[in-house]
């Protein structure tokens, strides 16, 4: 049953019935990609919510929740200090380079591998 369809078809195949993997992803797209001087997070920031924390992934960002209201950047420094204790870094070490005033924002991690990354995120999403 699967690969019915062509190569193409399985290659960009998330959740389909036809090719019989229901549930499996085979494209995944993460919200980490290198930079010059560290690591980017692509971030989708939840203002306003009851309790702040990483709550999974959206789309291609990082899902973070912020109790904080977006007044004045308290938002973007609750996000700072969230990333910060999820990631085992300094606050000094994260900086938000893109999206200061809207939902969608990139942060730069400095001074931490991406494997790092990758495995510290891995296990708060479990």
């Amino acid at each position: 049953m699967r690969g019915d369809r062509g190569a193409a078809h399985d290659d960009f195949c998330v959740l389909c019935d036809c090719c019989g993997v229901r549930g499996e992803k085979l494209l995944t797209v993460s919200p980490l990609s290198n930079h010059p001087r560290g690591i980017v997070i692509s971030v989708r920031a939840v203002p306003r919510a009851g309790r702040s924390g990483i709550a999974g992934t959206r789309g291609d960002a990082l899902l973070v929740r912020l109790a904080a209201t977006p007044v004045e950047g308290a938002a973007n420094e609750e996000l700072i200090t969230v990333l910060a204790r999820a990631l085992h870094v300094p606050k000094r070490g994260l900086s938000l380079i893109a999206g200061e005033r809207a939902r969608d924002k990139r942060v730069l991690v400095e001074g931490v591998a991406l494997a790092d990354v990758e495995a510290r995120l891995s296990d708060i999403l479990r």
